[in-house]
C-alpha cells in the first residue's frame, strides 16, 4: 500500500511539474507576444496536431518502426557480440578497438553515406539506430558478464560446472540489469537515429516532417513533431522500467537511471 501511494504521489508530482512547465511557456508567449515563427505557444501546437492527425500518425508510425526495428537489431547484436567476447576473450581487444572506431564515427556523418548507397528507404535509418543502440548494449552487456560475484563463481568452480553452465547459470543473469541500464538509454536514443537517418533524405516520417517545417519556418507543425518524439521517447522509457521491474525482480529499480 506505501508503495501504491509513494508511486501516485511521484505521478502527481512529476505532472504537476509538466503543467507548470507549459503553462510558464504558454503565459511566456503571450505576455512577449512572440511571433509564431519564432516560438509557438503550447496550445498552437496541440491546434496543428489536432487539426492534421493524418499526417502526423503517418509520420510517426514510420518513424517508430524504423527506431523499433533499429533497436532491436542493435540489441540482439550487442548482446550476441557480449556474449562471443565473453566465451572467446581473445578476440576482445580487436572487436572493442573496432567497436571503439564505428562508435566514434558521428552518425551524422555515416548516415549520408548510407542513403547514397541504399536510397531513401527505410534501411538506412534502422541501420543508423542499430549503430547507435549497439555499442551502449554491447559495453554494459560484455561488463555484466565479466563483473560475475565471486563467491558464486568459487561455488560453481567447486561443482565443476561447464564454461556453457557457467556462461548460462551465472554470466546470464548477472548482465541482465546492465542490460536494462543500456535499454533505459538506447531506447529514447533510437528515435534520434531514426530522425537523423531521415534528415538525411527520406519520403516521409517525423525527421522528414521537421525539416520540411524547418525549411518552411513552419515552426507549429516543428514542434508538433517534438511533442510527439518526447511523448514517444518517455513511453518507450517507462515500458523498459516496467520490464526491468518483471525482469530483474530479485533487486529495487530506480524509477530513473543514474546514466
Amino acid at each position: 500500500m506505501n508503495n501504491k501511494k509513494k508511486s501516485r504521489k511521484t505521478t502527481l508530482v512529476t505532472l504537476s511539474i509538466v503543467a507548470i512547465f507549459f503553462l510558464v511557456w504558454e503565459l511566456g508567449v503571450r505576455i512577449t507576444n512572440a511571433p509564431v515563427y519564432f516560438l509557438p505557444s503550447p496550445s498552437k501546437v496541440i491546434q496543428t496536431l489536432a487539426a492534421h492527425p493524418e499526417t502526423f500518425y503517418k509520420a510517426t508510425v514510420l518513424t517508430l518502426g524504423e527506431a523499433i526495428s533499429g533497436l532491436l537489431i542493435g540489441v540482439i547484436a550487442g548482446i550476441l557480440l557480449a556474449s562471443i567476447l565473453v566465451l572467446l576473450p581473445g578476440l576482445e581487444d580487436g572487436v572493442m578497438t573496432l567497436a571503439i572506431l564505428i562508435k566514434s564515427t558521428p552518425m551524422v556523418a555515416i548516415a549520408p553515406l548510407l542513403t547514397i548507397w541504399l536510397g531513401f528507404g527505410v534501411l538506412p535509418k534502422i541501420i543508423v539506430t542499430a549503430l547507435m543502440s549497439f555499442f551502449p548494449v554491447l559495453i554494459n552487456v560484455l561488463s555484466g558478464m565479466e563483473r560475475i560475484d565471486k563467491d558464486l563463481s568459487d561455488l560453481f568452480k567447486s561443482w565443476n560446472a561447464s564454461r556453457w553452465e557457467f556462461f548460462r547459470f551465472l554470466r546470464v543473469p548477472s548482465a541482465i540489469p546492465y542490460l536494462f541500464t543500456a535499454l533505459k538509454i538506447t531506447g529514447p536514443l533510437s528515435l534520434i537515429g531514426a530522425v537523423v537517418g531521415e534528415w538525411t533524405g527520406a519520403s516521409g516520417g517525423l525527421g522528414r516532417t521537421m525539416w520540411l517545417a524547418y525549411t518552411n519556418l513552419n515552426l507549429p507543425f516543428l514542434f508538433g513533431a517534438i511533442f510527439i518524439l518526447a511523448a514517444a521517447g518517455m513511453i518507450i522509457y517507462r515500458v523498459i522500467t516496467w520490464g526491468e521491474a518483471k525482469a530483474v525482480f530479485w533487486q529495487p529499480i530506480q524509477l530513473y537511471s543514474e546514466s
